[in-house]
């Protein structure tokens, strides 16, 4: 049996229990998932309400009802569900293409379902519900909200016991909580508007150093450096195509009879810098790279904490090339997130390959072509993939990376697009050794993609306590007494002269209090400087809660260099 099985069985045990206690709910839908399973309700249901229903759930299970499968007519199902007043299910019968429907009923309980399910409730014992959420009908704005309820499933209570382990350790690294107790971040939504990213300080310094990084490492690998402007004529992005298919995530701007958008991607204007001129052979490849802020109309219904917002920075690239050079550059551009990922303390990614989707723009037979290259690189650099049928970008098809974290999730990063559409659109050339005028390809990609989601995955990869490199505050120096403040003050000029992040905390308050909240903001070293350090000319240290003793600030130094 497969434990999608189990667990759609396990969301209508869930459903029949809702209907005991709110016989007017009316019933949306109820898959399994990836994690375990939801029931979409149009019913008045709280938090407070899941403990109930789950006792009743359990009370299902006891009375072993057998699950039981009909088919009905069409005519037999919509007089049935009208007469229930199941309005969501008489829409879902209605698209129905079959003259006859499956239905599943398990005591006096009766659904629209295709099934499978387990032979009867008394299968399914180890469960538990774990949150309600509003959530729109059929994921639509303008349809009614219903309250969804997550559960999850398993075949034994190991598993189960295992996954809500997991659970509490998803919910300590949280990046939303961690981002505000460390003062990365914050979000002013009623104030300065939802999905927009206020970094505060240590945050900005996270976000820097890894801007740095990035710099310091595209310039070496040959990309030249552009910076586009935020706002750009409406007209650009009608010939690119996106204003077509991305309408709905756009931010418009008029002024003086002039429409401009808020950009949501980077590509239209490092295609003006390569148009500035007549590029030749020599020229190519040429490789724009911008840190780039785009802004997206997301739903507020999806924003989430970094992983979901409306203004973002991606380190965005645009290779132009020639088709020789193609598989050369994809082949670059994948060591390059190697390289990239396993730098940020990531060892395990996938791959996954999206394909030409039902709206695209270009010529059919350079989509094939354009796929066949992606996979047989794939296949070259032996990285393990899957494909996404019709997920690719409207302009060409997309290998999408995913990492995987400490604790074993999936996180997408970095892409790699294959174009040869928006070439034709803007007319893209080069002079080649013969003097003809060829048309150049576009490679887009990102390295570590979104800089927010990026950094989400950072705080939640590490729960907060970021390698040394990586800390916004690298070391904490506390005074056992505010008299000992010349002697922290000098140990500090001379950390700061050799460029560590420090910061010194002189406040009247007992020793113990200052070592746990440094602790608590996850400072990686932690300095302690009293009568005995001074006397002696030395240290004391802490990290990550243990006492490491004392030593000299000159041997000390050494060691840290080595992190850094």
């Amino acid at each position: 049996m497969e434990l999608s099985t189990l667990r759609h069985s396990c969301a209508h045990i869930l459903a029949s229990a809702v209907k005991r206690i709110y016989p007017q709910a009316k019933l949306g839908i109820g898959p399994a998932t990836g994690d375990g399973f939801y029931y979409d309700f149009d019913a008045p249901l709280k938090e407070e309400d899941l403990p109930q229903i789950e006792k009743i759930m359990k009370e299902i299970v006891e009375e072993n009802y057998s699950f039981v499968k009909e088919e009905w007519s069409k005519e037999e199902a919509r007089k049935f569900f009208k007469e229930k007043g199941e309005i969501y299910k008489l829409e879902l019968i209605e698209e129905i293409e079959e003259e006859k429907v499956s239905i599943y009923k398990h005591a006096d309980f009766v659904d629209l379902c295709k099934g499978p399910h387990v032979n009867s409730t008394g299968e399914v014992k180890y469960f538990k519900l774990l949150s309600i959420a509003g959530a729109y009908w059929r994921g639509k704005e303008t349809n009614p909200q219903l309250k969804r309820i997550y559960g999850t499933a398993f075949f034994t209570q190991e598993d189960l016991d295992s996954f809500l382990k997991k659970l509490e350790e998803v919910k300590r690294r949280d990046h939303r909580v961690l981002g505000k107790r460390l003062e990365l971040f914050d979000i002013f939504p009623d104030k300065a508007g939802a999905g927009l990213v206020f970094y505060l300080p240590k945050g900005a310094i996270l976000r820097r150093i890894i801007e740095d990084w990035l710099i310091k490492e595209h310039i070496k690998r040959g990309y030249k450096l552009v910076v586009t402007p935020h706002i750009m004529d409406k007209r650009l992005w009608e010939k690119s195509g996106h204003l077509e298919f991305y309408k709905d995530y756009m931010y418009p701007i008029k002024k003086e009879n002039q429409e401009f958008i808020l950009k949501p991607m980077n590509c239209p204007g490092h295609i003006l810098i390569y148009q500035k001129e007549i590029r030749s052979w020599r020229q190519l490849p040429l490789r724009i790279f911008e840190l780039g802020t785009v802004y997206r109309y997301e739903k507020s219904g999806v924003l989430c904490g970094l992983l979901r917002v409306r203004g973002f920075t991606q380190d965005d690239a645009h290779i132009f090339c020639q088709e020789e050079s193609l598989s050369q550059e994809i082949e670059n551009i994948l060591d390059f997130i190697e390289y990239a990922l396993k730098k940020f303390g990531f060892q395990e990614f996938k791959a996954e390959l999206s394909t030409r989707p039902d709206e695209f723009i270009g010529d059919i037979k350079k989509w094939e072509k354009a796929e066949k290259i992606l996979e047989e690189i794939l296949k070259k650099k032996r990285i393990h993939y899957k494909i996404n049928p019709k997920e690719g970008a409207f302009y060409g098809p997309k290998i999408d990376i995913k990492l995987k974290d400490a604790i074993g999730r999936e996180w997408q990063c970095a892409t790699v697009q294959l174009d040869y559409s928006i070439p034709e659109k803007f007319d893209l050339t080069y002079q080649d050794k013969d003097g003809e005028r060829k048309r150049v390809i576009m490679i887009h990609r990102v390295i570590l993609g979104s800089l927010e989601r990026f950094i989400a995955t950072l705080v939640e990869h590490f729960a907060g306590r970021f390698p040394f490199w990586l800390a916004p505050v690298q070391l904490k120096i506390l005074t056992v007494k505010s008299s000992f403040k010349d002697y922290a003050l000098q140990i500090k000029e001379i950390l700061e002269k050799e460029e560590f992040r420090v910061e010194l905390d002189l406040r009247d308050e007992t020793l113990s209090r200052k070592i746990r909240e440094a602790e608590l903001e996850k400072v990686p070293y932690i300095i302690v400087v009293g009568e005995k350090e001074e006397k002696e000319n030395v240290i004391s240290l802490r990290k990550e809660n243990k006492d490491l003793g004392k030593k000299r600030l000159e041997e000390f130094i050494k060691e840290l260099k080595n992190l850094s």
